[in-house]
């Protein structure tokens, strides 16, 4: 494939009918190209043992790439920006892993990603019913991720404004690693009272939370009281929810009040809303795009899944702006039907590793 075709592909319209390999194609000859490539891969290629503009032809292939994104902990972000940009990238900001795995990884977001990350949530959004000309709440962590960085954008992008909190889950998984219990659930107050200020004064429409600090919220009744009376509808994200958790919230504490996930990684530059129907119960998550996949697989073979199979989720990112893929994530989750014409898998029944490479995960408060 010549640059040119490359560049069609991977500019498409976001509605557009792409086939998933020609996508692979076209990303392998922009990111390793010597004009266009990302200076990261084209330093990389030298040690893969196979020429990816010649040998990665479909999504199959994806899994001929080793882990990668460990090297993305100590890469000078300037060597993530394509050459073919030429200078005239927007660079939205540099946002970091949460750090559950051992030192974060860094990783570039620029602004036509962005344009397309945000066309599929706009759309997610309107589908599941989500206010417009709403605020919005954050209760996620700030500094370099990218939780604040996106929550701003749905907020703005629906007409509202967006309230934060100050929260650092790095201090809440230190405090939980040395066995500092107590001191991991005072930070928490002090994070739902920050929350409790913007619901008294502000007027906030929509709520959107990590699942253990959605926990925390619930137990006070105060709080409870303010969501109720105020917040049209919840989002969580950031690490998992189980079945039991999520139909407490959705039918005692917050009755009445749309309550949907949002599950991706930082890794992988994209995420997906949780579908409108569930899999047996469970929270359902479909590939969010052909530019952003999941797949489960077998995490001993790396093969993937059958259907109604549980294995470990792999994640791939494919746009113009980014290359990774073949990400093993911190997560296990069961394979289930993917709708028709998808790219990737579908996943339920998400849940944390106990470790990942050699790691203990401990998720704390994101």
């Amino acid at each position: 494939m010549k640059t040119a075709s490359a560049l069609a592909v991977l500019d498409a319209p976001v509605d557009a009918d792409v086939d998933p390999d020609d996508l692979v194609r076209a990303a392998m000859q922009w990111h390793f190209s010597p004009e266009t490539g990302t200076p990261f891969w084209l330093r990389r290629q030298e040690t893969l043992g196979f020429d990816p503009r010649t040998d990665v032809r479909t999504m199959a292939d994806l899994h001929l790439f080793p882990q990668v994104v460990d090297d993305l902990r100590y890469t000078p972000v300037e060597d993530l920006l394509p050459r073919g940009y030429g200078g005239a990238a927007e660079v939205i900001g540099v946002f970091e892993s949460g750090g559950t795995t051992g030192v974060p990884k860094r990783v570039l977001y620029l602004a036509d990603w962005m344009e397309r990350e945000m066309a599929g949530a706009m759309a997610a959004m309107d589908e599941r019913g989500y206010p417009r000309g709403a605020n919005w709440l954050s209760l996620g962590p700030s500094g370099p991720h990218d939780y604040a960085e996106l929550t701003g954008q749905h907020a703005r992008r629906r007409g509202g404004f967006r309230f934060a909190v100050d929260f650092d889950p790095r201090w809440v998984r230190r405090c939980l690693r040395e066995g500092r219990d107590e001191e991991a659930d005072r930070y928490l107050d002090h994070v739902l009272a920050q929350a409790a200020d913007v619901l008294r004064s502000q007027r906030t429409g929509a709520l959107q939370a990590p699942p253990p600090v959605l926990e925390r919220l619930a137990r006070d009744e105060r709080l409870v009281d303010l969501v109720r009376d105020r917040v049209e509808v919840i989002t969580w994200c950031g690490t998992s929810m189980d079945r039991d958790t999520r139909d407490l919230l959705r039918g005692e504490v917050f009755p009445g009040i749309p309550l949907f996930g949002l599950y991706g990684s930082t890794m992988a530059l994209g995420a997906a809303f949780e579908r409108v129907t569930t899999e047996d119960g469970d929270s359902v998550f479909d590939s969010p795009s052909r530019h952003v996949t999941y797949a489960v697989v077998d995490p001993g073979s790396g093969e993937p899944a059958a259907v109604g199979e549980t294995g470990q989720v792999v994640m791939h990112h494919l746009s113009k702006s980014a290359l990774l893929p073949n990400n093993r994530e911190r997560d296990m989750a069961r394979r289930v039907s993917a709708p028709p014409a998808a790219a990737g898998h579908s996943v339920a029944d998400v849940r944390p590793l106990e470790a990942f490479t050699g790691v203990p995960v401990i998720v704390g408060a994101y």
